[in-house]
């Protein structure tokens, strides 16, 4: 498999993002397509110029970088979406002529391909496992999610989630995720792995390292998150989560009581039930969880 891009560039400006101050500020259309081929497509080795799904990545993070950095230090570029981007890249850089008569075609392959790498991420939970960390995208229209992105290639699944966690939230996760605690769901042909990990400080300081990818960080309880208890409508956009929310509620909730016992008991009689869910019109039940470990592996259309 082709190697995804990471998250959209890290506000600490490593290569290839670093740039010098008003490099842009006077450059031509032509001039910035020309840089952007400099940076991202021309250093290639030559087994990824042959792959047009790992030559699309690229693309997509000079995408960001056209958007992130030079619009904002040049307005006078038109934003643009990423497929007229990737259009006028294939023109303007002689190594992509091969795809540009068809670009229509080589764009549509690569946002097939694109939905089915595999996603990485973690649950994060504290101490007493009724809270949960969510992260907002950029966007106004965007939903609550967990912290997660794409894998890289031979990059291991844990390694993933931890590296996404940092570049999202700015926290930490290393020699705190059990690999065997994992929520895995193949939704839409796209693998998703959640490593799930307790004990994260309620007052650590989230920010994220990424440029207009993330635009809020908070605690949520897990109580108050649609499809813990059954029909139970929450104001804002959840959509995101709720598919691992309601297969891991039961675990969540076995775990909670173990550590909360006076509480447990409460909590458990809220609960009951509710361990029936719906999803798509089909309803399934529960199978036990282990108060150990809890990996799912679920396949929805």
């Amino acid at each position: 498999m082709a190697s995804s891009s990471s998250s959209s560039p890290e506000m600490s400006g490593a290569p290839p993002y670093s740039h010098t101050p008003d490099r842009y500020k006077y450059t031509t259309q032509e001039e910035v397509l020309d840089d952007l081929t400099s940076r991202f497509i021309l250093n290639l080795p030559d087994e990824e110029l042959a792959s047009l799904e790992r030559i699309c990545f690229q693309v997509e993070q000079a995408h960001w970088f056209y958007e992130d950095f030079i619009r904002e230090e040049n307005p006078k570029f038109p934003s643009l979406p990423l497929k007229r981007f990737s259009e006028m890249l294939f023109q303007a850089c002689p190594l992509l002529h091969r795809w540009s008569g068809d670009h229509e075609g080589a764009f549509n392959h690569f946002m097939q391909y694109k939905t089915r790498v595999p996603v990485c991420g973690a649950i994060m939970l504290n101490d007493t496992w009724d809270k949960v960390v969510l992260v907002k995208g950029w966007k106004s229209s965007s939903g609550w999610g967990f912290p997660k992105g794409k894998i890289n290639q031979n990059e291991a699944p844990h390694a993933c989630a931890a590296r996404e966690v940092m570049e999202e939230t700015g926290y930490n996760l290393a020699g705190q995720i059990e690999r065997d605690d994992v929520i895995e769901m193949s939704i839409r042909e796209q693998l998703i792995s959640l490593f799930i990990v307790p004990g994260v400080p309620e007052n650590y300081p989230f920010q994220t390292k990424t440029r207009k990818e993330i635009s809020k960080i908070e605690w949520f309880r897990l109580a108050d998150l649609p499809t813990w208890k059954k029909n139970k409508a929450v104001p804002g956009k959840f959509y995101l989560i709720s598919p691992f929310i309601a297969y891991a509620a039961p675990f969540f909730l076995l775990r909670f009581t173990s550590l909360n016992p006076a509480k447990g008991r409460s909590r458990r009689s809220s609960m009951s039930g509710s361990l029936e869910r719906s999803h798509d019109g089909r309803t399934e039940s529960r199978k036990s969880v282990s108060m150990k470990t809890f990996t799912c592996i679920k396949t929805m259309e």
